[in-house]
Parts: structure tokens; C-alpha cells; sequence
């Protein structure tokens, strides 16, 4: 089967990042697009934990829990009474977790299905809006994003469990190096085994592939191919790191001026950071879906002809 690759100069999967960064921030409508179908399932995502945080906190009142007696100056003692805390609220969030969760899931996968279908779309005017098909990838993708979050809380229940005991002090020390070391670990980990996910739906729409057809051919799509899925992969992820630790500061930003410009100016720093961050994390999905789409032009173009 013939692909072009022997023509084609060799090209890192970042090479022209900045180029695809410029397309996509000329055509606002396609970050709107992708702002617009995340946004429809986080607002009510949002809202709905805050009733059930509200729910759970009249069930369980902060004065009988020792919520509001949390000794913050003193964080060893802190460690261990947050412990206590949630010792007691965790079967009630577990319990919400527990029809919350799938609500959620399923409400992704089919919003992001004609979300993700419609940014393919405006990118490739020509291709097919396929969004039942999109909806079964993006099932796949929440399946296994919810098995790496699962093992982290597992590891980071683990690292608090034998770091921070009700008997002894607590090891703080020892509890943030291995929160931190487990939290980046997973985050590589999850930017290392997503690719196929990544690509399957630009396949599936670029190649008339199905659903089931796409995901397996993620796999096989050569060295090349897959060493610049893998390193866009990666980049996206340190953007994302770069973001957060960006929305931090901005959010810190007003705390040595707190006492001028009053509590509420921390607050709208901390809604601006948030909100900042979200919209610059869908932008860099659209960039990374750019990217994607580029490189299949570019390693595999109209050599493949459509399969459905």
C-alpha cells in the first residue's frame, strides 16, 4: 500500500506548531465550536456537583463533622483532621459519585460526539458528519481516561493512608513527593497510551472508516506516523502543565495586595484563572486536532480510499 512516506522530507510533530497555532487563532469559530459543546456538558456537570455538595453538607452538617474546627495554622495537625473529615463525608460522596459519574459519561459521549464531529467537519469541509460513530470512539476514550483516574486516586488513597495516620504525626514530607511524583507520572502515562483515541476520529472521518475500523488501524499506522501522534501527544501535555501552572499564578497574582483590594479581588482572580484556562485548554485542542489532520495529509492523503 503506498503512502507517500518515501517522498515525503522527514518532519518533527511539532515542527510547524506554531504555524497550526496561528490557522486555528484566525478562525475563531472553530474554538468556539469546540468551547461550545465542552461548555454545554461542564456547566451543568458544575452545577449539579454543587447540589450535591450542598445536599451532602445538610445530610452532614460542617459543626458535626469538625469541618469548621480545622487547625490550618498547624499543618500536621490539619493533615490528620482533614482525614477525619473526610473519613466521615466520603460514603455520601461516594454514593453521589456513584449515579453522578455515568450521568456525566453518558452525557459526554453524546455531546461530544456531534461536538467533535462538527470541529472535523469545519476543519475538512468535505468530510462526513458521522456523529453516532464519534459517539462510540469517545466512549472507548472515556472508558480508559476513567481507568487512569481510578488508579490515580487509588495511588494517591494509598500514599495518604500510609503517610497521614490518626496515631502518629503526619509524614507531609513524604505525602506531597509522592502525590507529586504519582500525579505526573499518570499524567505522561495518560499522554503515552491516548494517541490511538486521538486519532481514531480524524481517521474514521478523513478515510470513510467505521468506528470499529478506525480504532484498529490507530495501531497500525507505522513508526513514522505514530512517533509524531506520540510527541504531539506529549507537547500538548506540557502545554497543558504550563497552563495550569499559569492560571495559578495569575490566581495567587492579587494575594500581596490582599489586604488593599479586599478578599474579592482574590476571587475574581481565581474565577479569571479558571476560566482563562479552560478556554486556552480548548483552543490547544483544537491546535492538537490541526496537527492531527495535517500529518494524515501529509503521511497518508488520498492514498487510502474510503473503506465504508
Amino acid at each position: 500500500m503506498t503512502t507517500g512516506l518515501s517522498k515525503t522530507p522527514p518532519v518533527r510533530g511539532t515542527q510547524k506548531l506554531v504555524d497550526q497555532m496561528g490557522w486555528v487563532f484566525r478562525r475563531p469559530l472553530l474554538v468556539f465550536l469546540e468551547i461550545a459543546w465542552r461548555w454545554l456538558v461542564g456547566v451543568p456537570v458544575i452545577y449539579a456537583c454543587w447540589r450535591q455538595g450542598h445536599a451532602i453538607l445538610a445530610a452532614l452538617p460542617p459543626e458535626s463533622t469538625g469541618l469548621l474546627t480545622i487547625n490550618f495554622n498547624n499543618p500536621w495537625t490539619a493533615a490528620v483532621q482533614i482525614a477525619e473529615v473526610w473519613s466521615a463525608y466520603a460514603p455520601h460522596v461516594a454514593a453521589a459519585v456513584t449515579w453522578l459519574a455515568p450521568a456525566v459519561a453518558l452525557a459526554w459521549a453524546v455531546v461530544s460526539g456531534l461536538g467533535r464531529s462538527a470541529v472535523l467537519c469545519r476543519l475538512e469541509p468535505g468530510a462526513r458528519f458521522r456523529p453516532l460513530a464519534m459517539m462510540l470512539l469517545q466512549s472507548v476514550w472515556i472508558v480508559l481516561y476513567a481507568a487512569i483516574v481510578y488508579a490515580w486516586i487509588r495511588s494517591i488513597g494509598w500514599v495518604a493512608a500510609t503517610h497521614i495516620t490518626i496515631s502518629g504525626e503526619a509524614d507531609l514530607v513524604g505525602y506531597f513527593i509522592w502525590t507529586i511524583f504519582l500525579s505526573l507520572g499518570y499524567f505522561s502515562l495518560w499522554a503515552l497510551v491516548s494517541w490511538p483515541l486521538a486519532v481514531a476520529p480524524p481517521l474514521m472521518v478523513l478515510e470513510g472508516r467505521s468506528a470499529t475500523s478506525a480504532f484498529v488501524e490507530s495501531f497500525r499506522l507505522g513508526r513514522i506516523f505514530t512517533s509524531k501522534l506520540m510527541e504531539i501527544n506529549l507537547v500538548m501535555g506540557i502545554v497543558k502543565l504550563a497552563l495550569i501552572v499559569l492560571a495559578m499564578v495569575f490566581a495567587a497574582a492579587p494575594l500581596p495586595f490582599a489586604d488593599e483590594l479586599g478578599p474579592e479581588a482574590s476571587q475574581v482572580a481565581g474565577i479569571a484563572s479558571i476560566v482563562f484556562y479552560l478556554v486556552a485548554s480548548d483552543y490547544f485542542h483544537v491546535v492538537k486536532l490541526k496537527g492531527i489532520v495535517e500529518f494524515w495529509r501529509l503521511l497518508r492523503g488520498e492514498a487510502q480510499p474510503p473503506h465504508d
